[in-house]
């Protein structure tokens, strides 16, 4: 009699375990991403070690840290994974709890992480209905990180240089950068893109086992927000972009187009300049300080500045040192620009220039192997979505008549970069034919992302809203430019989920 009970009970068994896979293979079948989408997500503590200042940060606040199983390739679903590390913030006004807001600080190569710590602050008590997701994108910061190991020369963005010898210079730096990507990690560079970022973020999604997400993205991070609408229609619930950039606009360097924007943004910060003559001695006059910055320029093409002891600076860097001043219109940061620049005028007058603590840490990012990694996974990133070979030729012809106009934004927004010899990209770049209810923030200066853009994404999304900072020459304004005219509408829309109802300016 037992030995029937067993045998029944073994038949059963298989019975149930059949139908088990029977299911099993039928929900992947439907759904051929079901493991990741149905990953039980296992929270932790965000530190690392002792010695690691963002996780005690993120710990010390509450917040918890996952990481993300995802397909290295979404067309090969069963082949290799990687990881994507998220934080979380969570909820605590349940009664009125919207659900996850997953937040992209830009970049590309942006990590994200810290995000929940630094936009609760802007929210106030909107953040308690929301389950605040930081999200370090796939291959960034402690997302199965990209390093290509650049050593000197690794900025992700450099000037032509004054002459023809210069620019060839740096048709060979992008030539070994490209090269040096493909010998170290060309086995991933194809799926370094938004597009694959966008389906990590749909994982996520799923993950957490909610049907939508609300979504806040800068800068480059209101691209991938785009691009997530597109393929992945109606999964998005609030979704705010800052600093928004069209698809249209989006290219290897992402200054195409915004030349005239950062010459009118350097043009205004030498007024600035020259009615604090006395605290920074750049000149008197509007046509004195840009006459110094052209001294500067000058001597860097002559012979690189030496600044410190360690750093030299030449003309392919030196203009994304000043070109990345510009972001903003705020006194504190026109004080920094101006302080560096006094610093470098010393350097072109071969005078001993000791660097700020702030701008040693840029310069070692830029000039050294400590940029690496960051510089490694932007440009993957944007020579992943667009590519282009145009001949290195084209770029010089470009430059030059770019120059005239734009002396110190052309030759970096037309240089060329490692793209010209990058891999074809696996996927045409996404083109947007939705419409989405988000509420797009900009600046009409903003020397970045252009204020045209932000226009752009309002014609393509007739459902959406314009919040528009009139006059202000600023990259990133909710929470960060302290305008409560910008921080109250972003928060009564992320409370309420209603949309103005029409487009609304603030005044700088």
């Amino acid at each position: 009699m037992p030995v029937l009970r067993l045998l029944r009970a073994s038949a059963a068994c298989a019975t149930v375990i059949a139908a088990i896979a029977t299911t099993t293979a039928n929900a992947a079948e439907l759904d051929p991403l079901a493991r990741f989408h149905g990953q039980h997500v296992v929270w932790h503590p965000c530190a690392l070690g002792a010695d690691d200042e963002l996780g005690r940060h993120l710990d010390a606040a509450g917040a918890d840290c996952a990481d993300i199983s995802v397909p290295l390739d979404y067309a090969d679903p069963g082949g290799r994974t990687i990881t994507v590390a998220i934080s979380r913030l969570k909820a605590t006004d349940n009664a009125h709890r919207v659900g996850p807001l997953l937040l992209n600080d830009g970049g590309p190569a942006g990590p994200s992480l810290h995000m929940p710590l630094t936009k609760s602050e802007v929210m106030g008590e909107v953040a308690d209905r929301y389950d605040l997701i930081g999200m370090d994108p796939r291959f960034v910061g402690r997302s199965t990180p990209l390093d290509c190991g650049w050593n000197l020369g690794s900025a992700p963005l450099r000037s032509a240089g004054a002459d023809r010898v210069a620019y060839r210079q740096e048709v060979t730096v992008a030539r070994d950068l490209a090269r040096r990507c493909e010998r170290a990690r060309g086995d991933v560079l194809p799926y370094v893109t938004s597009r694959n970022t966008a389906r990590d973020m749909d994982v996520i999604r799923a993950a957490l086992d909610e049907d939508a997400l609300s979504y806040l993205g800068y800068s480059y991070g209101s691209y991938l927000g785009e691009v997530y609408t597109q393929l992945f229609p109606g999964r998005t619930d609030r979704m705010v972009l800052d600093g928004v950039m069209s698809p249209k606009l989006y290219n290897h360097t992402l200054l195409r187009g915004a030349e005239a924007a950062n010459e009118a943004a350097l043009r205004a910060w030498a007024s600035w300049a020259a009615a604090r003559h006395g605290a920074y001695g750049l000149g008197a006059t509007r046509a004195e300080v840009l006459a110094t910055v052209e001294h500067i320029l000058d001597a860097a093409g002559r012979k690189p500045l030496r600044i410190g002891q360690t750093y030299l600076l030449d003309e392919h860097v030196l203009p994304t040192v000043l070109i990345g001043g510009l972001g903003s219109d705020l006194n504190e940061r026109r004080a920094d620009l101006a302080a560096t620049v006094r610093l470098l005028a010393r350097a072109a007058d071969r005078e001993p220039a000791e660097p700020s603590e702030a701008l040693a840490g840029q310069l070692e990012f830029l000039l050294t192997e400590a940029g690496s990694a960051a510089a490694s996974q932007m440009t993957a990133i944007i020579c992943g979505d667009v590519a282009e070979r145009r001949g290195v030729g084209t770029y010089w012809r470009t430059v030059q008549a770019s120059r005239e106009r734009f002396p110190l934004a052309g030759p970096l927004a037309e240089n060329i970069t490692p793209c010209e010899f990058w891999r074809r990209p696996a996927e045409t770049p996404t083109a947007l034919d939705n419409d989405v209810p988000a509420l797009l923030v900009a600046a009409t200066g903003d020397p970045r992302t252009l204020y045209a853009g932000a226009e752009a994404m309002r014609e393509q999304w007739p459902s959406s809203r314009l919040l528009t900072m009139d006059g202000a020459r600023q990259h990133g304004l909710y929470g960060e430019y302290g305008s409560d005219c910008i921080d109250e509408r972003v928060n009564a829309y992320l409370r309420t989920g209603q949309l103005p109802a029409r487009d609304l300016t603030c005044e700088a």
